[in-house]
């Protein structure tokens, strides 16, 4: 076989569903939601959300908080829920907590549909 060497090979492209924006953050709501069937996917979406703050314009900011904020809050109240399974009551709260997580993808994804901010990124409920 011959080889050809037609120079150094061009940087993969993303569609910029990588990079920092609307389109990344869009991304991050879609694994949060995924790991539920999928849990990987939930890790690789904080990642996402951890590597990419602090780079985009300040009303997709709002969203990397609300989307960071939304997991940790969601391991949080998801262990707590674990520990009440003993009492019983940890189901119906583990279900909440998918609930809730789930509100906060669809609000955070329509917010960024529209060109949005957060408007209360810091909060726990909505």
């Amino acid at each position: 076989m011959s080889e050809t060497n037609q120079g150094p090979t061009p940087p993969r492209k993303t569609d910029g569903w990588l990079e920092p924006g609307p389109t990344n953050i869009q991304v991050i709501y879609i694994l949060y939601l995924v790991g539920f069937v999928i849990g990987i996917s939930a890790l690789v979406g904080i990642v996402l959300a951890y590597m990419n703050r602090g780079r985009s314009a300040e009303w997709v900011e709002t969203h990397y908080t609300w989307a960071i904020r939304t997991f940790w809050i969601g391991i949080l109240y998801a262990v707590i829920s674990g520990v009440l399974m003993v009492v019983g009551i940890g189901f119906l709260l583990l279900i909440a907590v998918a609930i809730w997580v789930v509100v906060r993808m669809v609000v955070g994804l329509q917010a960024v549909g529209r060109g949005e901010p957060i408007r209360n990124p810091q909060s726990w409920v909505l």
